[in-house]
């Protein structure tokens, strides 16, 4: 079995609640955002010089997502396919809330960080079952492409 299929399993195996489940629909993307945001945040002018062609993209997200992206090859290249997107999405939107938002987006991610996480140790108490993170830090990351592989499966693509 692969790496992946050993993961996804293992994950999975705390997260068999459809209460639980949904609640990760919800909150695993948005904490995704929210780090992402973060990330996002943080003043970047000595990248900007050094990747100009990215223009208002040359921040420490795009660099801290393209190592991401690394790991998710390494794992599963059409999952990381899938998750470039996701990535893609969050680097766009994290963009938009930073030129037209009134609140900072700094904040509005550690909102969206602070309301998902509460949300997701609900789950687990429903669940009955620790968040797999306690167990291998890894698991932070499996959960998104979790998610994704769900994606892939209802669309009928290998993963």
């Amino acid at each position: 079995m692969r790496k992946i299929d050993d993961l996804l399993l293992e994950y999975g195996q705390s997260h068999q609640n459809e209460t639980n489940k949904t609640i990760h629909w919800i909150c695993v993307p948005a904490i995704f955002f929210s780090i992402v945001g973060l990330i996002y945040s943080i003043p970047s002018g000595s990248l900007e010089a050094l990747m100009p062609f990215l223009g208002d993209f040359a921040n420490w997200a795009t660099l801290a997502l393209v190592i991401v992206l690394f790991y998710y090859v390494s794992l599963s290249p059409p999952l990381a396919l899938g998750m470039f997107f996701f990535s893609a999405l969050c680097l766009a939107v994290a963009n938009l809330i930073d030129l037209v938002s009134p609140v900072p987006l700094w904040a509005v991610s550690i909102a969206i960080f602070i309301v998902a996480w509460i949300f997701q140790f609900y789950g687990h108490k429903i669940e009955g079952k620790k968040p797999s993170f306690f167990k291998d830090v890894q698991f932070l990351m499996i959960g998104p492409a979790w998610l994704m592989h769900f994606i892939y499966k209802k669309l009928g693509l290998a993963y």
